[in-house]
Parts: C-alpha cells; sequence; structure tokens
C-alpha cells in the first residue's frame, strides 16, 4: 500500500501522535498540535460550506500568520490548491496571478484587504475571508471557523495532484505558477530531515516570509513533520528576532543573509543569550565569510544551500562541517535528489571545474508551470530533468560552486528580481530610449537592483524620480536603488544585451 503523504495527512497524523505537543506560537498564543488540527479541520469545513471542491484554488495574502498554514492544511484536506500570494506586490501585480490562478477563494488579512478591493472588479472570485478584521465585502474567517464543526469525512488525495501553486516571476516579465505537488513537500522535508538532522524537540523562529518557497518549506515544514515547534513573527525584526530566541529556546532560524546580518549589528547582539541555537540555515544568496566568522564566534554554525521555488527548494546544502573549507559552495545533494550540469549542446559535463547549466532530477521537482504547458516544456525535459537556468561547476570533491545565472536573475535581500519585468515598466517612462538592469554587488542586501538607462536628447532623470514612476507597478523591492545613464547600451551581434559588460563596467 502507497502510504497518504499528502500535506493534510500527514499533519493529522502527527497531531494524533503528539496531540499535546506544542505546534505553534505565536505573539504570545502557543497551539498544540491537537488545537492546532482542530482549527485546520474547521477551516476546512468553513472553505467546503464555500463551496471549495478537489481542484478548486485558494488564495492568501498577508503577513505571517496561524492561518496562513491552518488555511493551507485545510485546503490539502479537501484537495483544494492554496496560492500563496507575495504581499509586497502592487495590485496590478496581484490581479495577474489571482486571475491566471482562477482563485474561488480569497483568505487576506486586515492589512491586505484594501489593496485587494482597490482590483476587486476586475477579479473573478466568489469568496472573500478575513483574517482578525471584519471589511466591507469580507466575511470573517475566524467566527466562521469557530462556529463550524470539525470536517467529517475528506477525499482521497493523489500524492501526486497539486498542493501549492507559488508564483515565481518570469523571464518573460509574467510570472510563472510553479505546480509544487503534495509528494514534492513530502520529499523535501523527507531531504530535509535527512540532511539537517532536524529533531522533535526544535524550536525554529519564523521570521522569512511563509509565502516564499524558502520560508515556509525549507525546515519549517520539516519541523512540524518532525513534531517540533514554531514561533512565527509577522515580519522580519531584529530586536525582536534576538528577544525571543532565548524567550521560546530557538534551537533553528531559516533566513537570508541580510537577515542575519542586522541582527549582528545590533547593539544587543555580543551580550544576547543565543546558546539555545544550533544552527541557523541561510539560504537566497551566498553567505559572506565575514559574516559566518561573526556567528562562529558566538558558537553558531551557518548552514547554507541552493534551491529554488521549482524544486520546493532543497537542491544543495553546505553543512556546518563544510562551512569554511569550502567558502562559497552551495554544498552537495540530500539523499533524494540529484543534479548535473550539461553544455550548451546539453551533453553532460563530467569533469570538475568546468562550468555547466545546473539540471536538477528528483521527487521535489515540481509537476510543471500552471497554464505553461511550452514553459514546462522548457524547463522540464523527456527525462524529467528540470534545468534551472543557472550556471555553476563541480570541484573535484562534488561540490557545487553557483557562478553566474543564465536568466539574469538579481537576488536582493533574499528576493528573485527579474530584470526584463523591471525593464519593461521602465521603458514606459519617456525620457527613457533603452534601459537594462542588472544586479551589482551590495554590502546590506546581497544584490542592487540597478538600472542603466540611455536617455532621449535633452532630458534628464533622477533616481527618485525612476522609482516614483514605477511605485504603481512594481513592489518596492523590485524598485532600482541604483541609476546610472550612458550614451549606448552595449550589444552582441545578433542585438542582445551584453548583461556581462555592464556588470563589469558598473559593479
Amino acid at each position: 500500500m502507497t502510504p497518504d503523504v499528502s500535506l493534510g495527512n500527514w499533519m493529522k497524523q502527527r497531531a494524533l501522535r503528539s496531540p499535546n505537543r506544542r505546534a505553534i506560537t505565536f505573539e504570545g498564543l502557543t497551539l498544540t498540535y491537537a488545537q492546532l488540527q482542530d482549527r485546520i479541520d474547521r477551516t476546512a469545513t468553513v472553505l467546503r460550506e464555500g463551496g471549495i471542491r478537489e481542484g478548486d484554488r485558494v488564495g492568501y495574502l498577508g503577513l505571517n500568520h496561524p492561518a496562513f498554514l491552518e488555511t493551507m492544511f485545510a485546503a490539502a484536506r479537501l484537495g483544494a490548491i492554496f496560492v500563496p500570494l507575495n504581499f509586497r506586490l502592487t495590485g496590478a501585480e496581484l490581479e495577474f496571478i489571482i486571475n491566471d490562478a482562477g482563485c474561488h477563494t480569497m483568505v487576506a488579512d486586515s492589512d491586505h484587504t484594501e489593496i485587494l478591493d482597490s482590483v476587486r472588479d476586475h477579479l473573478s472570485m466568489q469568496r472573500w475571508l478575513s483574517v482578525e478584521a471584519t471589511a466591507d465585502g469580507w466575511d470573517d474567517l475566524v467566527l466562521a471557523r469557530d462556529a463550524a464543526d470539525p470536517i467529517d469525512a475528506t477525499p482521497a488525495i493523489d500524492p501526486e495532484s497539486v498542493a501549492v501553486i507559488m508564483y515565481t516571476s518570469g523571464t518573460t516579465g509574467l510570472p510563472k505558477g510553479a505546480m509544487l505537488t503534495h509528494a514534492n513537500f513530502w520529499w523535501n522535508n523527507t531531504n530535509a530531515t535527512s540532511t539537517l538532522d532536524l529533531l522533535e524537540n526544535d524550536v525554529s523562529l519564523v521570521i522569512a516570509p511563509l509565502f516564499h518557497i524558502g520560508g515556509l518549506n525549507v525546515i519549517s515544514l520539516a519541523t512540524m513533520q518532525r513534531g517540533g515547534e514554531l514561533v512565527i513573527h509577522r515580519s522580519f525584526d531584529p530586536n525582536l528576532a534576538l528577544e525571543d530566541v532565548p524567550k521560546y529556546g530557538v534551537t533553528t532560524i531559516f533566513g537570508v543573509p541580510a537577515m542575519f546580518l542586522f541582527m549582528s549589528q545590533l547593539p544587543t547582539f555580543n551580550d544576547a543569550e543565543l546558546m539555545s541555537i544550533r544552527m541557523l540555515i541561510c539560504g537566497g544568496a551566498p553567505v559572506p565569510e565575514p559574516l559566518m566568522k561573526v556567528y562562529a564566534g558566538r558558537g553558531i554554525p551557518i548552514n547554507q544551500g541552493y534551491g529554488l521555488t521549482e524544486t520546493a527548494p532543497l537542491v544543495t546544502f553546505l553543512t556546518d562541517e563544510f562551512g569554511m573549507e569550502k567558502i562559497g559552495s552551495a554544498g552537495k545533494t540530500p539523499l533524494f535528489c540529484e543534479i548535473k550540469l550539461v553544455d550548451d549542446g546539453g551533453s553532460t559535463i563530467t569533469d570538475h571545474d568546468i562550468m555547466g547549466e545546473v539540471c536538477v532530477q528528483g521527487p521535489n521537482v515540481m509537476k510543471g508551470y500552471w497554464n505553461r504547458p511550452e514553459a514546462t516544456a522548457e524547463a522540464i525535459d523527456e527525462l524529467d530533468w528540470f534545468h534551472t537556468g543557472d550556471i555553476g561547476y563541480l570541484d573535484s570533491d562534488g561540490f557545487l560552486f553557483i557562478a553566474d545565472r543564465v536568466k539574469d536573475m538579481v537576488i536582493s535581500g533574499g528576493e528573485n528580481v527579474y530584470p526584463a519585468e523591471i525593464e519593461s515598466v521602465l521603458y514606459e517612462h519617456p525620457a527613457i530610449i533603452e534601459v537594462a538592469v542588472i544586479g551589482v554587488p551590495d554590502e546590506r542586501w546581497g544584490e542592487a537592483v540597478t538600472a542603466i538607462a540611455v536617455l532621449a536628447q535633452g532630458e534628464e532623470l533622477t533616481l527618485d524620480g525612476l522609482r516614483d514612476f514605477a511605485g504603481d507597478k512594481l513592489a518596492r523591492f523590485k524598485l532600482p536603488t541604483q541609476l546610472q545613464t550612458i550614451d549606448e547600451i552595449p550589444r552582441n551581434a545578433a542585438g542582445k544585451v551584453l548583461k556581462r559588460e555592464l556588470r563589469s563596467q558598473f559593479g
């Protein structure tokens, strides 16, 4: 018999086996696994009574909150598909994603009902549920949940069916929804627990946004699968993070390098009680050596890895035993994931220290892109290798090093920023003739989003003016933080922008 490893079922089984263990702590309130499961089952009733059926999409927009996980697991119990939304996006960006996913029901916190209302006339959703406050046109999810009975029966869920659609920006400027199955989550968590040695008594501090694959599924769900506790923060506050480590006996934290940098720069860092931490898990960008040494000085190892939304996300991991020996490396694959490097012709590279595109194969690789069969066929070949678009090499010991990005993606503060999306907006500015967006090294954010523009004759443009122009169409983290003007954008014979030259000139 094939076990049911669906999100809703493994959480239910965890609650049956450890009902009294602490599952979630949020702003002073702790829920046991039994209490959390009761909320999940009541939320599932609310969704079903609202018309949600197997395969329907349930959106969520809001800061980190227990209701995020409750809604996700409740949707999974019904065989519905959860669609987490980036709360940093503009109304126009949200409108595209919600309509592309075809969401039936939307759940939003009180901080984000207004932005959805601004585009409501352009959305085809059938139900609107709010968390913590009721706005006009929104039903109160908490009141409905508390008044509902726990769901009595749920359909059998195919582990290979889609559990979550997580949107990632595409090189064409239009976001694509990565379809992650129940099995993808299960095998990613199995990889995480076997590689990171997560324990049933771990307490993981959740400071990264749950809508992001890193915040949700590097260690958060894996910790719960083991029966550990999540201490959830609405958003990242370095002071609060340091305070809550001793308060709750935090043992693990996932974050991007900028988060750990901000924590280390606080005047209270050197005297903060951090003895309970066994490891920090870092993703989104390479960890600078000085930052690793700062935490090593406090006896805290930093583990870092490489992954993508499409791989749910773990691809490789560098454990702390090799942290200083292999600085700059993304590590090795976990038990149930394989990588290979291919050259421009698609042939496998067998020698070490030779650059090639990183390809991934394993049960953690997505099913494909929602409503994008052409993009799916381009990304996943006939042998089920996912082509990441990232360039790297393997050293003589088999450790992966990421060297460049085929898609010219910029990683700023742990967020993936795609230049094509920004360029399409900036090209609308009347003063701009040509524009290219690149990332340049930045000590604070990893990379700074930099616009290189050719201006029309007699025109002038300031960075503030450019940001004001694009502010209504792009999330703040996508807005350029640097502006350079030049006479001509360098291109090759085929007309392609030579971004390597731009990075060499301005980086």
